[in-house]
């Protein structure tokens, strides 16, 4: 335990923020914990938690500072679409919406900050982003595990975690893009939005 704590103690450090790069780490672990070096329950718990408190921190930084997240939103004209997107479909779609945009590219900083701008309830969102953070966990380590076994060590797994990262975040941004153009009725702000010339399909946070 004591000769492998630092690699948990990675997995913490790289999946609690959003933004970092950490599919090669994830599928690495996968494949430690089946070559029998690491817990695959605990890989698995830290993953999912970790990730799940740094969407909590993304949710408290955007209700503590909310002034000043807003103004930083209004400096790019593609980040007060990406937002005004985000939040019309938060409130028509709901926890589904929570879940899937923490899959689309930048989604857990913009499905946070939207979440805490627009007023949608933490306990609904923080079940959502665990929920969401629970399944990528699971794919993302089972990945390794089965890389680790039948393709022959860590490098393979590492590819593996990249190439379906890659293909899972491709999927997503179709379906974000599929729920843009719903035949359901928008809400007032989306109605502004197009109105004021901002594409309804917003593309997320640069």
């Amino acid at each position: 335990m004591d000769g492998t704590l630092w690699m948990y103690v990675a997995l913490a450090l790289t999946t609690a923020p959003p933004l970092v790069p950490n599919a090669a780490l994830v599928a690495s672990a996968g494949a430690l914990a089946q070559a029998g070096e690491l817990s695959l329950p605990l890989v698995l718990f830290v993953v999912a938690t970790a990730a799940t408190a740094g969407d909590a921190a993304v949710y408290g930084l955007g209700r503590l500072g909310g002034g000043r997240a807003r103004s930083w939103l209004a400096r790019d004209a593609r980040r007060r679409a990406a937002l005004a997107w985000a939040g019309d479909r938060m409130r028509v779609h709901g926890l589904p919406f929570v879940i899937a945009v923490r899959f689309v590219p930048s989604g857990r900083l913009l499905g946070g900050l939207t979440a805490a701008l627009v007023g949608y309830p933490a306990r609904r969102y923080l079940l959502g982003a665990a929920i969401a953070q629970c399944l990528w966990a699971g794919y993302s380590v089972a990945l390794g595990y089965w890389g680790g076994g039948a393709l022959g060590g860590v490098w393979a797994a590492m590819a593996v975690g990249w190439a379906v990262s890659l293909l899972a975040a491709a999927l997503a941004h179709l379906v974000a893009r599929r729920l843009s153009r719903s035949p359901r009725p928008a809400p007032a702000g989306a109605r502004r939005g197009a109105a004021g010339g901002v594409p309804d399909g917003a593309p997320p946070i640069p």
